[in-house]
């Protein structure tokens, strides 16, 4: 069948090139853009049934005038000194100002109450109503209005103001995010490009990916932004950045492992279109394989409880999908145009180098499989017992950069007024006949209040008296273990069973959080299981084996647990964070998990090529090895070069995803598929492929075999080139 598609695609080059041309022409100028998709809000992902999801729903039937999202102005001397008088009368006319503006959105200012000037003085701050929900483009154009206003009405006076709260966390972390894409896309390429020219000492097979994943990027984004708007879902945030790196990382893996086999076949003395064809051929099984185990992967996604999660598998999928049908028609139709010259002006191509780093690996793997076995397996073990200390975080204000001004004002904000003051949580009471009011007052000043609560605000009724909302500021960063933990249990317990009504809900940004993590867990549970059975399934299918399967599996699991711990030992450790973002784990154990088979696949399919050819278990080893592992190191190091392209960000979630991802592909690369993956199959022998295969059974009729002396002792290093 590939061989089939290879011919086809390397004889109508023009056609297939001409095929994808008119795609991005008939897609790319008539679809929306990604970020037109995107929500910046977490509460927006949360299915109906929790119980912060059904409050919000509660608040803007029952408080349609104040459900809106909210932003706090945050004034201040800029000696530091404490406000006086005229200060705090010129921070009450900069809020009616501000009010008064008629900026879109902004439904009220008010300043002045006596709970918003801080206990020492300093402080003073003023609330902004706004319609519409935190993360809505409008509300967020707004904010960042606001901020604009209030700093031109105090320009040139003694008073500071910054905006924080939630509406302004959301601003900035939009614009952190676009910062971010931007930046990353600049430094993948600039990644690819670099590492390319290293690999093949080209400037041509450095370029060819650049060209032809840019393409594809434009197309899928388009495909994507479509499909979200025509089933009605918003995407995270976090799905540009992510798809850039995937999309010019695993792209670069495909037309990597391309042109290694293209090499390959041009040094054992193929010509002309016929070895393009060969390789296209054979890596084209590889690719497909690898591709569907990707798209397998981030298919269980959708399985997630959490939206943000669930509608980033449709963007993930369809990227890889995309990009997989151009690794086996568009990428061997260019090169059947450039043929050789794709790797001008260096010679490598045609004459094997002379020994090869990979031709003692696999000569040491080949002789000794139990000892690197247990060095390669140990290894990975011992960093996995870092993941036993793993904690989530879910603070997204800690998440902005340090310099983002929401996150400066907070920290101006908690010095002088409890942390929780920045987003109280709401309890509301409801009930079918109008509320016994002494109750719901009972309830906001009972002296008993739960651990975590700092001050319980009076409560205020509906226009029909069936419902209230008592505010809570809470005394710790709302965003925080502490606080989640407050407000899911004994918060949430005394509400429930105050007795104040039919109905109690709690709402509010440290509610929705609690319920973020409780979904995350649940997501957890669900979504890895079902992607390592499907994955086994396909390996098994692919290796016609069921027992390659299990080790493999069981290898790339190890190195999931590694690449968790070494990145908890890095953040929790060195760096001193609380915890890791809170979609961090099922985000890596899928690229790890999915990548790390990849090259599991492409290293175990050339093991079973090797010894399909009638070579023996550790001659297939140090053979497959010596073919397999220069593709495997250099697609590695590419993949993880473009995800430290996230620790460019600044946003911590992208940095510890980028760190954890690339540090996860490395491993996988160079530890697990090169040296754990063939040792244990050179243990089992031929039982390694069984039922499937267990005999030898010689070369493909018409293939020949550029066989290689293997398990040499010399210790002289190639060039990268390989």
């Amino acid at each position: 069948m590939f061989d089939r598609l290879a011919r086809f695609v390397v004889r109508r080059r023009w056609l297939v090139i001409a095929a994808w041309l008119i795609a991005a022409v008939a897609i790319v100028p008539f679809s929306p853009k990604l970020g037109d998709v995107t929500n910046s809000d977490p509460a927006s992902f949360l299915p109906d049934s929790y119980e912060s999801a059904q409050a919000d729903d509660l608040a803007r039937q029952a408080f349609p005038d104040q459900s809106g999202a909210t932003a706090l102005l945050v004034f201040k001397r800029s000696d530091g000194a404490p406000l006086d008088k005229a200060d705090q009368q010129l921070a009450r006319q900069t809020a009616v100002a501000v009010g008064d503006a008629g900026i879109e959105r902004v439904r009220a200012v008010r300043t002045g109450a006596p709970d918003q000037i801080s206990p020492d003085g300093k402080l003073q701050l003023g609330l902004v109503s706004l319609e519409g929900t935190s993360g809505e483009e409008p509300v967020m154009d707004a904010t960042e209005a606001v901020r604009d206003e209030a700093a031109a009405q105090l320009e040139g006076s003694d008073l500071e103001v910054g905006v924080t709260g939630e509406a302004a966390i959301m601003l900035d972390d939009r614009d952190a995010h676009d910062t971010a894409e931007k930046t990353v896309g600049m430094a993948t390429i600039g990644l690819i490009l670099l590492l390319l020219l290293v690999v093949f000492r080209s400037p041509v097979a450095a370029l060819l990916p650049i060209v032809s994943i840019a393409l594809v990027f434009l197309i899928a984004g388009s495909l994507i932004a479509l499909v979200a708007e025509g089933f009605g879902f918003d995407v995270s945030l976090d799905l540009p950045p992510l798809l850039t790196v995937v999309l010019f990382g695993i792209g670069a893996d495909y037309i990597l492992f391309t042109l290694f086999r293209y090499r390959e076949r041009l040094r054992s003395g193929a010509r002309g279109p016929e070895a393009l064809i060969y390789a296209t051929g054979r890596i084209g099984e590889v690719i497909t394989f690898a591709a569907f185990v990707v798209i397998v992967a981030f298919s269980a996604l959708g399985l997630s409880q959490l939206g943000s999660l669930q509608t980033m598998a449709p963007g993930l999928v369809i990227g890889v999908a995309v990009m997989w049908l151009a690794g086996v028609t568009l990428i061997p139709a260019l090169l059947s145009l450039l043929g050789p010259r794709v790797f001008w002006p260096s010679r490598s191509w045609q004459k094997n180098p002379p020994n090869p780093i990979y031709r003692r690996i696999g000569g040491v793997i080949a002789r000794r499989p139990g000892r690197v076995a247990l060095a390669s397996g140990g290894l990975l073990a011992a960093l996995a017992v870092g993941a036993v200390f793993y904690s989530a975080d879910y603070d997204s204000i800690n998440q902005l950069p340090s310099d983002a001004p929401s996150r400066v004002a907070y920290e101006d904000l908690r010095q002088s007024f409890p942390a929780g003051a920045i987003v109280p949580t709401q309890v509301y009471v409801s009930d079918e006949q109008p509320l016994d009011r002494s109750k719901i007052n009972a309830l906001a000043t009972d002296a008993e209040r739960p651990p975590g609560v700092a001050s319980v605000k009076p409560p205020i009724f509906s226009p029909d008296g069936r419902t209230a909302r008592i505010d809570v500021v809470l005394k710790d960063n709302p965003y925080s273990n502490q606080s989640l933990d407050a407000v899911a249990g004994p918060i949430r317990d005394a509400a429930h069973e105050s007795g104040a009504g039919e109905h109690v809900l709690i709402g509010g940004q440290t509610a929705s959080s609690a319920d973020i993590r409780t979904a995350t867990n649940k997501d957890f549970g669900l979504v890895l299981p079902v992607a390592a059975i499907v994955i086994a399934l396909l390996l098994a299918w692919l290796l016609r084996s069921l027992v390659a399967p299990l080790y493999l599996l069981a290898a790339v699991m190890l190195g999931f647990a590694a690449t968790l711990g070494f990145t908890v030992g890095a953040f929790q450790g060195i760096f001193g964070e609380p915890g890791l973002k809170s979609m961090l784990p099922i985000i890596l154990y899928l690229f790890v998990v999915a990548v790390g088979t990849d090259y599991s696949i492409l290293m175990t399919s050339r093991l079973r090529e090797e010894a399909l050819a009638g070579h023996s278990p550790r001659q297939a080893t140090a053979l497959g090895v010596e073919h397999g592992g220069p593709a495997v190191a250099a697609a590695g190091i590419i993949l993880a070069g473009t995800f430290t392209a996230l620790l460019l960000t600044g946003i911590a979630s992208l940095m510890q995803i980028g760190f954890a991802v690339s540090s996860g592909i490395a491993i996988a690369a160079l530890v697990m598929a090169t040296l754990l993956v063939p040792s244990v199959t050179t243990l089992l022998g031929r039982w390694a492929w069984w039922p499937g295969h267990r005999d030898t059974t010689g070369p493909r009729p018409g293939e020949e075999q550029a066989v290689t002396h293997a398990g040499s002792d010399a210790a002289e290093v190639s060039d990268p080139s390989g």
